[in-house]
């Protein structure tokens, strides 16, 4: 069985849907291959890869409580080249959002089940993931984490000999049990669905979010978003940013 796995985030680097579509397809096993969906120029390569798949799987982020708009054209050729070669893969889908709660993914996957029940597609169900973003920064820091480790054992070794600094280590394994413990949700709704696509059968619409309680995500999420806005040109998302002069 071959699974195509397609990352349909905007975004060329660190994006959340590549984080989700690495822990997908490490859960699914069998033959698998990925690709990315940006452009209208990678559709004919992603659309010859359909040809010999038996499941597709989406992996995107939310966009504005529905499908983004670049996936929806990829989706329009897919029906076409479906329908006229009969191709007939099952169809799966991980979506993530920025909100606190996955069941705001409700609407876009009500979008791919109806494009599988117009296409003739099997519609084997999806995973609605809240929290996305924070995830993502998540695993980030996991990695900043790992680099620190290897920094403390380096220098540990080069002043006192020792390889395993005892307080180094603790607090690695504090810092990645609090992340492993953010992520269990999600780790086992994608189990689960890769246990469904490796049987070709309905893992239907499951929703989880990251692990933390709502107020804490709140406080956090706002922190985040005001320094990101600082750092794409103003406070309020480029309000403040010079905008460039156009004679009308």
């Amino acid at each position: 069985m071959k699974t195509l796995f397609i990352n349909c985030s905007p975004q060329r680097h660190f994006c959340a849907s590549a984080y989700f579509l690495f822990l997908q397809r490490l859960f699914t096993g069998g033959q698998t291959e990925s690709g990315r969906l940006r452009t209208p120029s990678d559709h004919e390569g992603l659309l010859r890869r359909l040809e010999g798949a038996d499941a597709v799987v989406f992996c995107l982020p939310l966009y504005v409580d529905g499908v983004p708009s670049h996936v929806l054209r990829f989706m329009e050729e897919m029906e076409e080249r479906c329908v006229r070669g009969g191709l007939h893969p099952r169809v799966y889908c991980v979506a993530n959002n920025g909100f606190i709660e996955g069941r705001q993914n409700e609407p876009l996957m009500r979008v791919f089940e109806n494009f599988c029940a117009r296409a003739g597609l099997f519609w084997g169900g999806g995973v609605g993931i809240g929290g996305g973003v924070m995830l993502n920064v998540s695993r980030i820091l996991f990695i900043v984490d790992i680099a620190l480790l290897a920094l403390n054992t380096l220098l540990s070794v080069i002043r006192t000999g020792v390889l395993f600094p005892k307080e180094a280590w603790l607090g690695f394994a504090e810092n990645a049990g609090l992340l492993l413990f953010f992520n269990l949700g999600v780790l086992y709704m994608l189990i689960r669905m890769g246990f469904h696509i490796r049987k070709g059968t309905f893992s239907g619409k499951k929703y989880t979010r990251i692990l933390l309680p709502s107020f804490v995500f709140i406080l956090f999420a706002d922190l985040f978003f005001l320094v990101r806005s600082f750092f794409e040109g103003g406070l309020f998302r480029g309000w403040l940013a010079k905008k460039p002069y156009e004679e009308t």
